[in-house]
């Protein structure tokens, strides 16, 4: 969409996550942009890699337009549309970061609202791709990326278009319409987006079948307990599992509970917890369609640059007034490999290996 504002729902939420600038701009300046070039002996399936920022940001590299321009991006299944800055935006964010340059692109176009171009993901190329091109950024400053590439169904798209997964599955480009997310934990590298296939040395065990609707926020057979005791989901709730939110976010009320019951104590936008308690801290189980996921305490604390240890539960989701909703975000999968087959509408999840 030409001229428009990023959907930047999630973003604000990263902007208070990732507050840490100095440790931003050597990542930065460590890993330039290179397009990934991981290929398999399937030529229909792409491992793309993604680093990791501070536990709380996956990205990885896309090219768009001919000749390729580099960006990076957060492969998002909390959406559907691929955004990223114009070269006209305005806003002081987008001085950070990369902009698309249409005129420089031979098989750019514009019809309607909307931007066509190439679209490259690894190996994988989406031609006359629709995305949009933002003059507005509010909430990127800070953040280790230039645009978002949904990866959720058609009928979620803010723009109206096909989202890139849909199109890859269309013009045959994917084995199977099928992509996967293995996230590391406390590296830099290592993380994978798997598109049109699975490996399956990236989890143990068998994966969990949910099974899911063409809609954003799933209905999910969800409980959440601590020590035995129902904490959350007490009247049945929906859950989306979100590789854009960096935490796990849920109802303020349910929230403000978890963090007294781990004696959180709010600082400015996070609630902290002497780091010395982590071990002792009891895990927040998620039981879905009758299988327990557990989150221990060294996964839902993390510590900043300046040693403090904080809860990754944050409150909010109250504005999806219909029923009780938690978004499980990247530190809940970091612990469970995730699978999204779109041909059967199904998520399924398994312990990382």
């Amino acid at each position: 969409m030409i001229g428009e504002r990023i959907p930047l729902m999630k973003v604000n939420v990263m902007q208070e996550t990732l507050n840490e600038k100095s440790l931003l701009n050597n990542f930065l300046k460590k890993y330039a942009y290179r397009l990934a070039q991981n290929s398999t002996r399937n030529s229909k399936m792409a491992f793309v890699p993604m680093r990791n920022f501070l536990d709380t940001a996956y990205v990885g590299n896309i090219a768009i337009g001919t000749p390729p321009q580099q960006f990076r991006v957060v492969f998002d299944t909390g959406s559907s549309d691929l955004w990223v800055p114009s070269n006209f935006c305005t806003s002081p964010a987008c001085y950070s970061h990369i902009t698309f340059k249409y005129w420089e692109s031979s098989t750019y176009r514009i019809k309607g609202h909307l931007a066509y171009d190439t679209i490259q993901i690894g190996n994988l190329v989406s031609t006359d791709q629709p995305f949009g091109l933002s003059l507005e950024e509010y909430g990127f400053n800070g953040l280790p990326f230039d645009g978002i590439l949904g990866l959720n169904y058609p009928n979620n798209s803010i723009l109206g278009a096909i989202p890139i997964f849909d199109n890859l599955k269309k013009q045959g480009a994917i084995s199977e319409p099928i992509f996967a997310f293995y996230l590391s934990k406390g590296t830099v590298n290592g993380s994978v987006l798997m598109l049109g296939g699975v490996d399956k040395a990236y989890y143990k065990d068998t994966l969990g079948r949910l099974r899911v609707t063409l809609m954003l926020f799933v209905p999910l057979s969800l409980s959440i307990s601590m020590k035995g005791k129902l904490i959350g989901c007490s009247g049945g709730c929906e859950a989306l599992v979100d590789t854009g939110t960096s935490l796990i976010n849920g109802p303020t009320r349910l929230v403000t509970n978890i963090q007294r019951l781990i004696g959180a104590m709010p600082l400015g936008p996070k609630h902290y917890v002497s780091c010395s308690t982590i071990n002792i801290l009891p895990s927040i189980i998620f039981t879905i369609n009758g299988i327990n996921y557990t989150l221990p305490a060294q996964a839902y604390i993390l510590k900043n640059s300046q040693g403090g240890c904080f809860s990754t539960f944050k409150g909010g989701t109250e504005v999806f007034k219909h029923r009780e909703t938690w978004v499980l975000g990247d530190i809940f999968l970091r612990l469970y490999f995730s699978v999204y087959d779109r041909g059967n509408n199904r998520i399924g999840l398994a312990q990382a290996a």
